[in-house]
């Protein structure tokens, strides 16, 4: 039976009609699906998701947006579907609308065509995925009164369910009910995975203590039903490190270290992150190097962490080299490996040296992000070149459009009071006019305003009324500041 998720990997991937609306169940539909389509079938080879994320020309542009509008896509095609073939949907095609239907929508829309899907049969494929979705927004209540009807319908029957019930106690401070949990698996001879070992080891670690934890290891230790891997490993070494045991936390993850796959890398960045926050460089760099021998292409993001744990381990040397490795092998230059070491320099006050790798990147094609501006702005303010730091801010605004990031509002008070300092009345309005905008007034901001128009002897009714429409708490200062000016 072909589900939505594999029709989806061949939409726009064909020209021909016949293939691109390809049944979602072969037993469902009849293989003519000729009728009109909710959009054009008539699309290129290379306009599969794929192409389209590495079409993404400008950096700049997220890719959220253009994912969004892949499952929109999913989702319509879905809709278009259900209202042609009507109850000869199937029941694991129910599911599938049902995640699409909280992906497109909210959670609330999805309950409502959960409690319309027409079978028990269908119902019951749909409630590990609105059990999911109640883990994911952290909805308590609905998820333990949904388990209790997964439970009467006899659907609890893998450790699925109760893995995610004990990341959603673990998600909302309630590690004290995970032992409850496992309770009630062994209690209706559920068998323990992986995960649940390593969900009920985290918990124990928060809510009874480290002994607790060990116990739950050696009961792990003992069950020939699982595999001990490096993940368990580097969570028993995570909760030595927050009981202050470094020693046996470093050995754990020694231990980890021979678990690991020899080819795929997702053990190896774990394990360099703890390292990381044991100080233990050697631990970090061995690892670093290890990975390298595992089979395929380094990650943009495999870069991004190691140098991000390089620089806080204060290995600026380092970071550099391995920024020099990636530059040597990389296709197209990734803007957020280098705003790792960009940033370590302005926060160390290296800012030629930040300056001279933003050139630098500039030069080898890197197109700067949003980030990047404000690592620079940022560090510009605290070097007092204000010039430069507002140029940087002017270049951050311009792409407010494409993601929701938004200056500090220490940055932004700091520019305000740079312009009262200078004297410039133009500027300073201006300015005032462009965070209005972005919703980033605040009162220092407008206090700044306000004296120099109190030192220029100005009057500031106009400044008040501003304050009134951006519902600004006025305090004493402030008040005495309008006083002097209005008068």
């Amino acid at each position: 039976m072909h589900t939505l998720f594999h029709h989806l990997r061949r939409i726009n991937s064909t020209s021909h009609t016949a293939s691109w609306w390809r049944p979602i169940s072969s037993r469902a539909f009849p293989t003519d699906v000729s009728g009109e389509s909710p959009r054009s079938v008539e699309r290129r080879r290379s306009d599969d998701l794929r192409s389209r994320i590495l079409g993404l020309v400008f950096p700049r542009r997220s890719a959220t947006a253009l994912l969004q509008d892949w499952v929109d896509d999913g989702h319509k095609i879905f809709t278009w579907m259900e209202d042609r073939y009507g109850n000869r949907i199937s029941a694991a095609d129910h599911a599938i609308r049902l995640e699409l239907t909280i992906k497109v929508h909210n959670l609330r829309q999805g309950e409502e065509y959960f409690a319309t899907i027409p079978n028990s049969a269908s119902q019951k494929a749909a409630c590990v995925t609105l059990l999911h979705s109640y883990v994911k927004e952290k909805a308590s209540e609905k998820a333990e009164a949904l388990m209790i009807k997964m439970n009467s319908l006899g659907l609890t029957v893998s450790p699925h369910p109760f893995n995610e019930m004990m990341k959603l106690y673990m998600a909302t401070s309630q590690s004290e009910k995970v032992p409850a949990v496992i309770q009630q698996m062994k209690h209706n001879n559920i068998p323990l995975n992986v995960l649940s070992y390593n969900l009920w080891m985290g918990a124990c670690g928060e809510s009874s203590g480290l002994a607790s934890a060990e116990m739950v290891y050696k009961d792990m230790v003992k069950d020939k039903d699982v595999e001990l891997g490096w993940s368990t490993l580097s969570t028993l070494a995570n909760i030595y490190l927050k009981s202050g045991f470094l020693v046996k936390a470093n050995l754990a993850l020694q231990n980890a270290e021979k678990k690991l796959s020899t080819t795929n890398r997702l053990g190896y960045f774990f394990l360099i992150t703890l390292y990381t926050s044991l100080k233990n460089k050697d631990g970090v760099l061995r690892l670093w190097e290890a990975c390298k021998a595992v089979e395929g292409r380094l990650s943009c993001s495999n870069y991004m962490c190691i140098l991000l744990c390089l620089v806080k381990l204060g290995d600026i040397e380092e970071a550099e080299r391995v920024l020099t490795e990636y530059e040597y092998q990389c296709r197209k230059y990734d803007i957020r490996v280098s705003n790792v070491l960009l940033g370590a320099y302005m926060r160390n006050g290296f800012v030629e040296k930040a300056e001279a790798l933003h050139v630098h990147t500039l030069e080898r094609g890197g197109c700067p992000n949003y980030k990047t501006w404000e690592i620079l702005m940022e560090g510009w303010v605290r070097s007092q070149n204000m010039d430069k730091a507002i140029n940087a801010m002017k270049k951050g605004f311009a792409m407010l459009k494409h993601c929701d990031w938004r200056p500090s509002p220490s940055i932004v008070v700091a520019i305000a009071e740079y312009f009262e300092n200078s004297g410039n009345f133009e500027d300073a309005k201006r300015y005032l006019a462009v965070v209005r905008r972005l919703g980033l007034a605040s009162l220092p901001v407008y206090k700044s305003l306000l004296r120099m128009h109190a030192s220029a002897h100005q009057p500031s009714q106009e400044i008040f009324e501003m304050m009134k429409e951006d519902e600004i708490d006025i305090d004493d200062e402030t008040s005495a500041l309008l006083q002097t000016s209005i008068t």
